[in-house]
């Protein structure tokens, strides 16, 4: 019977620092499935040796924990930049570069592109999922025409952000690469023919043919707000309607490409009719809390009335992954929203969806507004020792600085800068809820007046983040009012 390690996977994967057999991924990804059929193709290929894999920043950031290979980390869509130099450092290797349509189809398409025009002898394995996973869902090159995402909260509007990149189909007006391929895992028989399909892709490079690029269409259940199997049935309905499977070059077998028009043509006589919910719809003049990221029904953000007695105001919310900053952030962008203020919210992340660092920036004004960029904020929230010492010495003369009562404050703000220790991590563990720290640091704005906000919009806006978790808003609002209390008589 084969062994855990000649299936190509570590036996642990130590990545939480512990010894577990649990990835990173979400229940339904696609990742998981596809990192499944990577490792057992390089072992039973018996390539494991002699395979460089090169890993990218998104949801493939960690497959160094999992693939038991050579691996090198690259920048921000540079993998095929990376690849490069490893294939032609290693000519004996076998060199496989692995990106999602983030990485590769925006920030990396160009490096991606020119290695392809190349030849590189190098495998490129593409992860299609539509959208940016790992950073919370925005809208990628490959979203689909009315496909919703946190930054198309009405569909995507070709009109205003363009088609979905057809990768396959442009790589396939190059004459260089060996093969391009598209596949999909939403069913045991697609998932088959991915496995089928990465094996060709390993055996080009074993053999050192020339470039190859797989595309891979895969769910991403938690940023489709979807059940796995909808999910599924999503990439299967629609996704595979705009991006039709099939081989479109394989130089060794004498396979030539289609055009993109005639794949599209066969697609549609044979996709289901569900593609026709994603109907792009016309983007109305101002958005609802709803509509942008669930308030309660009936609460409705007015447009923005210009006002220039409103100076502008800009807030940076800092700490670690998974502390509730974005959502903070996004708290104090609604609340100005529905006093029919400018705002703007601009996130910002580490390689990491948790535990790393992240940050967002908040511009709020009474006139429209130039850069949502904050290098100076007038009011800091820092939850960690980190974001306080990058951040502290940027804050405007006259500004404020909450920073979690468990960071030594080794550095002090410049003059004239009010600085408020504030226990929220302790408090939201007394209350018996340790996720709430951020409802905390809320309570600390309101309790120190520190936006310049109504009380009841920054409450409004904080109700309205547990939509599509009912059950939460009260307990939320409670705690709000409770930490407000305490700190206004300490």
């Amino acid at each position: 019977m084969k062994t855990i390690e000649q299936k190509g996977m570590y036996q642990k994967f130590p990545r939480s620092g512990k010894d577990t057999r649990v990835t990173h991924y979400c229940a339904g990804c696609g990742h998981g499935i596809v990192n499944k059929l990577i490792a057992e193709c390089c072992a039973e290929m018996g390539l494991q040796d002699r395979t460089i894999f090169v890993d990218p920043v998104g949801c493939g950031v960690f497959t160094y924990y999992y693939w038991d290979a050579a691996h090198i980390s690259a920048a921000h869509g540079r993998a095929s930049a990376a690849a490069t130099g490893a294939c032609r450092a290693r000519p004996d290797a076998v060199t496989i570069a692995y990106q999602g349509d983030g990485d590769l189809g925006a920030i990396g398409f160009n490096n991606a592109f020119q290695a392809a025009s190349r030849g590189e002898k190098f495998g490129c394995i593409f992860i299609n999922n539509s959208l940016y996973g790992m950073t919370g869902g925005q809208m990628a090159p490959t979203t689909l025409e009315g496909e919703k995402t946190t930054t198309t909260p009405f569909g995507r509007d070709p009109a205003l952000t363009g088609h979905p990149l057809h990768v396959c189909e442009v790589f396939g007006q190059l004459q260089a690469p060996v093969y391009i391929a598209r596949v999909s895992v939403a069913d045991t028989r697609r998932i088959m023919q991915c496995k089928a399909a990465i094996k060709r892709m390993f055996e080009i490079q074993r053999d050192h043919k020339g470039y190859a690029l797989l595309e891979i269409l895969a769910p991403c259940p938690t940023n489709f707000g979807m059940s796995p199997l909808k999910a599924a049935e999503f990439c299967k309905n629609e996704m595979e309607a705009e991006f039709p499977l099939g081989v479109f070059r394989d130089a060794e077998k004498g396979i030539g490409r289609e055009t993109a028009d005639e794949r599209r043509e066969e697609s549609s006589r044979v996709s289901s009719p569900a593609s026709a919910s994603l109907a792009v719809k016309p983007v109305p003049q101002f958005a609802s809390c709803a509509e942008l990221f669930g308030a309660p029904d009936g609460v409705d953000a007015p447009p923005a009335e210009d006002d220039p007695s409103v100076p502008e105001r800009r807030f940076k919310f800092a700490g670690y992954g998974g502390q509730g900053i974005l959502s903070l952030g996004i708290c104090v962008a609604e609340a100005a929203r529905l006093e029919k203020r400018h705002a703007l919210w601009f996130p910002s992340y580490g390689p990491e969806q948790r535990g790393g660092s992240a940050s967002c920036s908040v511009v709020v004004s009474g006139t429209p507004i130039g850069s949502p960029t904050v290098e100076h904020p007038d009011v800091l929230v820092c939850m960690n020792e980190p974001s306080y010492e990058r951040f502290v010495g940027d804050v405007r003369k006259g500004g404020v600085v909450i920073v979690d009562a468990t960071v030594p404050v080794t550095k002090q703000p410049p003059e004239g800068v009010r600085l408020y220790q504030v226990p929220a991590i302790k408090m939201a563990e007394d209350f018996g809820v340790p996720k709430a720290a951020n409802t905390m640091m809320l309570a600390a704005l309101r309790a120190f007046k520190a936006t310049g906000l109504a009380d009841e919009n920054l409450e409004t806006a904080l109700c309205a983040s547990f939509k599509k978790k009912p059950q939460l808003i009260e307990k939320n609002r409670d705690l709000l009012h409770r930490a407000e209390a305490a700190l206004r008589q300490s």
